[in-house]
């Protein structure tokens, strides 16, 4: 005789679980990484400047002449703590370094000659060496701060065509700030906004924007205006945004002088940075890095 067993009931299988939504994006990427995809960067000299000036239009006074130089650089939205190399590369482009020029020789060479360990450049020196390196162009260190006496060869640079590289402390808006180099960070400069009493231009050598009348572009062989220069503003890129930033030459000057010391946070989060000897104070403080073409004397 056999005993049948009564059938186990076992506990019905879960119910699956709700589907989730996919992730924004992935917990590795920045928010300024995140904003830049699917944007593509507004090209050529002038487009996007006048999509700047338009909107703060009512801010430029209009006792002055208004006159704008800019040439486009290319964006490119950094990975990590490589904002100098980042703002190296998009300079390069107007330089028109080799087409084979890329973001990982770059690196490959700042790290190789011991610029930097993260991709941070905290020196100015080290800068302008690695952009003759990489770009064949000459770079000349200019020190003593963005005022004074550096005021007109700044000016000149930026009207001729040429590119700076310059350190500043980014603010949330990615305009300059004071935060005595906690936030320090690297922007390519590629054009200059400039307002000038009236009659200090040879006006037969400058045209009016097709879209804002009261703007003069210059015309192909134009003089650079160094007299009555009242207002200045820098035209910018840096690696958080594709976007063009117009910034008072006044304000990033401040910025750039008041770099000091690396952000104490990040200084103690275990990573390996390369300061220069005297550290930030000494390597960036008052400097910036103006580039010329083909390292011929111009």
């Amino acid at each position: 005789m056999t005993t049948e067993h009564p059938a186990l009931l076992l506990p019905p299988p879960p119910l699956p679980a709700p589907a989730l939504p996919p992730p924004l994006c992935s917990s590795k990427k920045k928010l300024y990484q995140t904003i830049a995809e699917g944007k593509a960067p507004i090209e050529g000299d002038h487009e996007e400047a006048r999509q700047l000036l338009t909107k703060r239009e009512s801010s430029f006074r209009k006792d002055l002449r208004w006159v704008l130089f800019n040439k486009y650089v290319p964006s490119l939205i950094q990975d990590g703590p490589q904002c100098g190399l980042v703002a190296l590369w998009m300079a390069s482009q107007l330089l028109k370094s080799p087409a084979e020029l890329s973001m990982e020789r770059i690196v490959n060479v700042a790290v190789k000659r011991g610029y930097t360990a993260q991709g941070e450049i905290f020196s100015a020196r080290d800068m302008a060496a690695l952009a003759e390196e990489t770009c064949g162009c000459r770079a000349v260190q200019l020190t003593g701060g963005m005022n004074g006496a550096n005021i007109h060869p700044i000016i000149k640079h930026l009207a001729s065509g040429k590119p700076i590289l310059i350190p500043y402390d980014e603010d949330f808006n990615h305009e300059p700030c004071q935060r005595r180099g906690h936030r320090a960070h690297w922007a390519v400069a590629s054009g200059i906004l400039l307002g000038l009493q009236e009659g200090c231009l040879k006006k037969e050598e400058f045209q009016p924007d097709p879209v804002l009348p009261w703007l003069l572009l210059p015309g192909n062989s134009p003089s650079y205006p160094m007299e009555g220069i009242q207002e200045a503003f820098v035209l910018a890129k840096q690696g958080k945004s594709l976007r063009y930033q117009l910034w008072a030459l006044e304000k990033l000057a401040e910025s750039n002088a008041q770099l000091r010391e690396i952000d104490p946070q990040r200084a103690a989060d275990g990573s390996v940075y390369i300061l220069p000897p005297g550290g930030v104070e000494i390597g960036l403080a008052g400097q910036v890095v103006l580039l010329h073409r083909d390292g011929l004397k111009e």
